[in-house]
């Protein structure tokens, strides 16, 4: 709730305009990013290569995402789900359960050993992902495919690329919200900490979304708008294209606090019945008093709710000693303030709470489905803001460049 009062701010201050700058002077002088900066002012042509330079790098490791999402793609046809469970090692006295990955939990064991396959530790360098570079190939062999017919071929593809993501977010949403825990996730969400507004981190990761999500300062924008006609409405576009990206952006919120609610309701239940087993130990050898314990209190079926009123209880009579008890307070909030970000979002907790849907592999499959659309559209204008600056300056062929 805190974070998306300055995204929205800050979009409307800086995200909006410099979004219309960079439509109208692409429209207006009709060339790419380097182009646009010699024709405002021949010492600014650097800018212009910057951007170039930005774009390139950006588009190294981005398609790495592409190629870790079509991975993930490729192995969620099979049941169970490749990551719903640790792998069990074999030896010839017995059979266990691989201990790292018990001591962790499945979805990361996959993603660090499986997907990554990292070494043991930074002295052993480890040799070539073949798993990955397979992917990592594959990723720029599209990209390449549909850059070679330029902007006309790329645009039909956003078509699919744009539009195949909204319904899998709907269908995400609809299914999220059947889901125990979903309006936790969804309350936490909107629930707003005043206090974190003024920290200046929140802003700078606001502004840093601002310019990531509309592709501000990349290049890809001007050379976009390159192609529009002269008397296109440039502004409209700004304004309309914001602010879809804004509730595109709040709807993608949605299904990420719904399923993490999920998830950290699953984790709470766990939680509350591991604590409640360690009361009736301590019960029975003495440790705590049966008077503690209110009478409506059943912990074949205890809630939440209840643990914790016992958990308070305890915390209060026994407040000296509470500590060597061994016992944990179960709040779903506390889980939510856990939640990952970045890849561990997608390729961790979001794969962990998909195998607990039903029918998990189609979920799996439309996920990572729409994570590659969603990256292939972002690499298009990526890839589009090095391509047409080059084009323009140098008078390359775009198809020696494609």
């Amino acid at each position: 709730g805190a974070y998306l009062v300055p995204y929205l701010i800050l979009l409307l201050i800086i995200g909006i305009p410099l979004f219309f700058l960079e439509l109208a002077v692409g429209q207006r002088i009709r060339r790419g990013s380097i182009g646009v900066w010699n024709y405002i002012s021949p010492k600014l042509g650097g800018i212009g290569f910057a951007s170039c330079v930005v774009c390139f790098f950006v588009a190294l490791y981005y398609n790495v995402i592409i190629g870790w999402s079509l991975f993930y793609f490729s192995q969620s046809f099979q049941h169970p789900l490749p990551w719903d469970q640790c792998p069990l090692v074999k030896n010839t006295s017995h059979t266990f359960v691989e201990p790292e990955c018990e001591k962790s939990s499945a979805t990361t064991y996959y993603w660090y050993r499986e997907a990554l396959n990292i070494s043991s530790s930074l002295s052993e360098s480890g040799g070539l992902n073949w798993k990955m570079t397979i992917c990592l190939l594959a990723a720029w062999v599209m990209v390449c495919l549909a850059m070679i017919k330029g902007i006309q071929s790329s645009g039909k593809i956003m078509y699919f690329s744009s539009l195949f993501p909204y319904v899998v977010l709907l269908c995400f949403l609809i299914r999220g919200l059947l889901l125990n825990g979903s309006v936790d996730g969804i309350r936490h969400m909107f629930t707003p900490k005043l206090e974190i507004m003024l920290e200046p981190k929140v802003w700078r990761e606001a502004a840093t979304q601002v310019f990531f999500a509309l592709g501000l300062g990349f290049g890809g924008v001007i050379a976009f708008s390159s192609y529009n006609k002269r008397d296109n409405n440039c502004h409209f576009d700004a304004v309309l294209v914001s602010f879809i990206n804004f509730f595109t952006s709040v709807l993608a919120t949605l299904v990420v606090f719904a399923v993490l609610g999920f998830k950290a309701n699953i984790i709470n239940e766990k939680c509350v019945i591991q604590n409640s087993e360690k009361i009736l130990k301590l019960l029975k050898i003495g440790n705590l008093s049966q008077d503690m314990i209110p009478h409506h209190i059943n912990f074949s079926s205890i809630t939440a709710e209840d643990y914790n009123l016992v958990y308070d209880i305890i915390q209060k009579v026994k407040e000296e000693e509470f500590d060597s008890l061994g016992l944990k307070s179960c709040q779903i909030e506390d889980e939510l303030n856990k939640a990952v970000q970045g890849t561990g979002l997608a390729f961790i907790a979001f794969t962990e709470a998909m195998t607990h849907f039903p029918a998990s592999p189609f979920w799996s499959v439309m996920f990572f489905l729409m994570l590659v659309n969603l990256g292939l559209g972002s690499m298009f204008g990526t890839i589009e803001g090095i391509i047409t600056p080059i084009v323009d300056t140098f008078k390359v062929r775009k198809e020696i460049l494609t």
